[in-house]
């Protein structure tokens, strides 16, 4: 459907233009200080004449285009976006309720890091949070309106991360997923696989045993629970050793658990021994 990726990915230029390159949709977010055109950058291919100094390299931006500014300052400052009536849409099911947001949006132009210098024409979406204040930035290589393209499809795309980071998290937490207690290519794999397959098979279980798909209900197993009543099964299960018996240990003569003693030498008592002691720490 889509590529979607957090600000690390989104502040990566070069990776953006893989994809455009590739004709791949992609939604990612990017740090408020990210910078876009809202209005198309014009490119000088071809030098003027008569123009007298140092040559410069064609192709070239257009010196009033230059500088694009940061996201924050066109969401906070641009008037395309100040008199843009914010439109709400639920953005997320956590286990908390819903998230509501306050969406902008606005087709912008980004720099590339190719020959074109200016991108092809891109969607910057300004997401506030109704609960929270939090403002998030995304951008796209897709318009609302054109290839069937909407802009709930992004939203969809674009807040498709918290499913996976919140599995991510559960492995961890609940399965031990980052205990990598191993060296080797083969057994940091296997780990993988076993937190993976299990985390699959209590999210079956879950599946089955939940009377209603609704958070809120408080009927929703979680994965932990799931996890526990796991544990008490196979601690219930009784399985018979196939090893051989061990035979029991025999407990040394009785001469040998006392201390060897020479032919007439006593061993001196406790109290003996503390008064010796404290005799030889006087002064």
């Amino acid at each position: 459907m889509a590529w979607t990726a957090d600000e690390l990915y989104g502040r990566d230029g070069a990776f953006l233009d893989g994809l455009d390159e590739r004709n791949e949709a992609f939604v990612v977010e990017i740090p408020p200080n990210a910078h876009m055109w809202l209005s198309k950058p014009k490119v000088l291919k071809i030098p003027a004449r008569n123009v007298n100094g140092r040559p410069k390299k064609y192709p070239r931006l257009r010196r009033r285009d230059q500088q694009p500014s940061e996201v924050q300052n066109l969401a906070k400052y641009s008037p395309v976006f100040r008199e843009q009536t914010p439109q709400r849409y639920r953005i997320n099911d956590t286990h908390h309720g819903e998230e509501v947001g306050e969406i902008r949006w606005e087709t912008c132009w980004r720099k590339t890091h190719t020959a074109k210098l200016v991108s092809k024409q891109c969607t910057l979406i300004v997401a506030r949070n109704v609960l929270t204040g939090e403002t998030k930035y995304f951008l796209s290589n897709r318009v609302p309106g054109r290839d069937g393209w909407s802009l709930r499809k992004l939203l969809r795309v674009a807040f498709g991360r918290w499913p996976v980071e919140n599995c991510f998290r559960e492995a961890k937490e609940e399965l031990g997923w980052d205990h990598f207690e191993c060296r080797g290519w083969r057994c940091i794999h296997r780990h993988l696989y076993i937190a993976i397959l299990s985390q699959l098979f209590c999210a079956q279980v879950r599946q089955k045993l939940s009377a209603s798909e609704d958070v809120l209900s408080g009927e929703l197993l979680t994965v932990g629970q799931v996890r526990q009543a796991v544990n008490v099964f196979l601690d219930s299960i009784t399985l018979t050793s196939r090893s051989q018996p061990t035979l029991p240990r025999r407990s040394p003569p009785p001469n040998l658990l006392r201390s060897p003693q020479r032919p007439g030498v006593q061993v001196p008592s406790k109290e003996t021994s503390q008064a010796t002691c404290g005799a030889r720490n006087r002064p």
